[in-house]
């Protein structure tokens, strides 16, 4: 299960005025409406993020995207999770 922070960052940009993104232990996202608890083979997700918090305050997505201390904050919260990241290669 292994995420990019470029990616989460780019799909809670676009899940905004939708909902939460869920991330899976099969390395999967989905958007689920606030206040569920899905499960996906009768298990939780390994983590769900917020976007407004995270992405919500920032003018467009080349500046969330850009932000090194939000993610560090991303990557963070998977490894807590128990899941891991790794970096886009420029």
């Amino acid at each position: 299960m292994t995420f990019t922070a470029t990616s989460i960052i780019r799909e809670l940009w676009d899940a905004q005025g939708y909902g939460n993104l869920a991330l899976w232990n099969d390395s999967t996202t989905s958007v689920i409406p606030p206040g569920e608890s899905p499960q996906k083979d009768g298990k939780p997700p390994l983590l769900v993020l917020k976007p407004l918090p995270l992405v919500g305050g920032y003018p467009m997505l080349d500046n969330a995207l850009g932000d090194p201390v939000l993610q560090e904050m991303i990557e963070s919260r998977v490894r807590q999770a128990g899941g891991e990241t790794m970096r886009d290669q420029e």
